[in-house]
């Protein structure tokens, strides 16, 4: 986490975020569309119904900002994956799609984790120097905000909005402190 005054920034790597993302591969869903696959995930050629691919598609909302998109019914624990995904009980195109695939999908949310963990960068001061150089630029303190970012094994280098406080960053970018820093100079304006 990365704090001063009043805003935050909450960078890390949600298991359930990695395993709606692991699904939307696996299932063929193919939204948001600007979003890349994950490494590593295997790839449904077949594109998905427009019912599964709605059902996904409110998942993944609850997933990304539960906040801002709460289920409307009650929700149920998906057979073989624990306590990592719940589904609205009218969701069950997406849940008889996703039991065959629980499996694979903990094997590689557990592994995609540790390796993540291992590259931890929240140590550095790069958001910390975004906020400094918008707040010189604008003459001003950051109003209050709190941004939260997803450090994600994306198949291409890059950061895309996914809620409307949420950020997906590839590991690769994040990497990268010098094309990372540069990348999130705009998403800071953005939010100040």
């Amino acid at each position: 986490m990365h704090t001063a005054g009043s805003w935050r920034v909450n960078e890390g790597t949600d298991s359930a975020v990695l395993a709606a993302l692991y699904l939307r591969s696996a299932l063929g869903i193919r939204i948001p569309a600007e979003l890349p696959p994950l490494r590593e995930t295997p790839t449904s050629m077949e594109p998905a119904g427009e019912e599964l691919e709605a059902q996904w598609h409110q998942f993944w909302q609850m997933t990304v900002e539960p906040e801002a998109h709460p289920a409307d019914v009650p929700l149920d624990l998906v057979d073989g994956f624990g306590t990592l995904i719940a589904l609205p009980r009218t969701a069950e195109v997406l849940r008889r799609a996703a039991a065959p695939l629980a499996a694979d999908v903990l094997a590689f949310v557990e592994r995609t984790q540790q390796r993540l963990e291992a590259a931890d960068q929240t140590t550095d001061l790069t958001w910390t120097n975004a906020v400094q150089a918008e707040e010189q630029r604008r003459g001003r303190a950051a109003s209050p905000f709190l941004l939260r970012v997803q450090i994600l094994p994306f198949a291409q280098r890059g950061a895309w909005w996914i809620g409307q406080l949420t950020i997906a960053v590839s590991d690769g970018l994040r990497g990268d402190v010098v094309a990372f820093g540069s990348t999130i100079r705009p998403i800071v304006a953005d939010v100040f």
